[in-house]
């Protein structure tokens, strides 16, 4: 849903164009990272969310408001993360072995999922202040900085000449056709396309040269780039933009269509979690991210319908989820000791890692909700055995 009449002025975070129009008006919500004590009765401060359209580079971004970010409670990264932080390194250098024992930079994310301890192990070598880098690594750590194209410029500006830029960031793509509206939060700046990334990196001289898919955080791009000078553009490229263009992502009315499609999934998580209160169930959340707040918010969830969420971070027990929902955070054990008899999973992108967990032993015959792109409860092996 787009505001009317508000007179706005707002350049492009990607390409400094002020050809931009608000498409998804979140409105008022929680800071995602800000998770006070479990007995902060707040209430908790909130900021403007909103998603924008440049109409000259196509990039998805933050509206003009920056929200006064709180520091996160340190996270534990996943396994998942770590395994395919793993992986990709030994791809990369399986398809590019001249990188290896090179220099390399990375721009880290407070996510985690760092490259370097890999790329050590195969040789490479840390580059220096100043020094430009053979490989340039940016893995989910862009779009926690304000300005999108000033950033991609300093990545540009690291990378040496016949060297490669890999950047994985989560892709608009799946976000959009997914309904992954919780990814929507204060702190996360660009909602980003292959389209916008090629016209971004244009501006600094950078060319797409290949993309591969990954699982991560719902679907996310791995793309490769160097110096236009350097680059050999692949099919991948093409195939990844049809995609794209298909689904409409670059129009501000389809785009726009996200706004209904998250107020109704919240509607129906709502109802589910109703639907079970009153059939006698208890209902128990696992994981505390970022993107809960938003979550939870919108789907008008508070603790009576979700007593408590749990999360392996210590950090964050004994705190709570911001916002009007006032979910406490406590550590995996008082999860597995209540034995609820549905297990919301907060944290769906690692999903089948949290079942796999809490199945190990066993389990308890719990259910696994989903919440996105609609409610949906996920198999286990047991109930797929019946």
């Amino acid at each position: 849903m787009v505001t009317e009449g508000a007179a706005v002025s707002f350049n492009c975070r990607g390409c400094a164009s002020e050809n931009v129009v608000l498409v998804v008006n979140v409105g008022d919500q929680p800071l995602a990272d800000h998770f006070p004590p479990a007995e902060d009765a707040g209430p908790d401060p909130r900021w403007p969310l909103s998603l924008w359209l440049c109409r000259d580079c196509t990039l998805v971004q933050l509206g003009p408001v920056e929200a006064q970010l709180a520091e996160e409670p340190l996270a534990v990264e996943s396994a998942t993360s770590r395994a395919h932080a793993e992986t990709s390194v030994k791809e990369i250098l399986s398809d590019h072995p001249e990188l290896s024992g090179g220099t390399v930079f990375e721009f880290g994310s407070p996510h985690g999922g760092s490259w370097l301890d890999h790329l050590y192990v195969a040789g490479c070598r840390l580059a220096g202040d100043g020094e430009k880098a053979d490989l340039v690594v940016d893995v989910h750590g862009i779009v926690h900085e304000p300005q999108y194209g000033d950033s991609l410029k300093l990545r540009a500006d690291r990378l040496a000449p016949g060297g490669l830029l890999v950047m994985e960031f989560h892709h608009l793509l799946p976000l959009f056709i997914g309904n992954q509206f919780d990814t929507i939060r204060h702190g996360h700046w660009a909602y980003v396309s292959l389209r916008a990334l090629r016209n971004i990196a244009a501006l600094h001289g950078l060319t797409v040269e290949s993309v591969t898919q990954a699982e991560m955080y719902g679907g996310s791009l791995m793309v490769m780039l160097r110096h236009t000078e350097d680059a050999r553009p692949d099919a991948s490229v093409d195939v990844v933009l049809e995609d794209e263009d298909a689904a409409g992502i670059a129009d501000e009315v389809q785009l726009g269509s996200l706004h209904e499609a998250a107020r109704h999934a919240a509607g129906a998580l709502h109802e589910e979690l109703t639907r079970h209160q009153a059939a006698g169930r208890t209902v128990l959340g696992y994981g505390a991210p970022s993107k809960a707040p938003v979550l939870l918010d919108l789907s008008k969830v508070t603790t009576d319908l979700l007593p408590f969420t749990v999360d392996l971070a210590p950090g964050k027990h004994g705190r709570r989820i911001p916002g009007a929902c006032m979910v406490p955070i406590r550590p995996i054990e008082e999860l597995k000791a209540a034995r609820p008899d549905v297990v919301l999973v907060l944290t769906w992108d690692i999903a089948d890692e949290i079942v796999a967990q809490l199945e190990a032993d066993g389990g308890w015959g719990a259910t696994y909700l989903v919440p996105l792109p609609e409610p949906h409860e996920m198999g286990t092996r047991r109930q797929d055995a019946r």
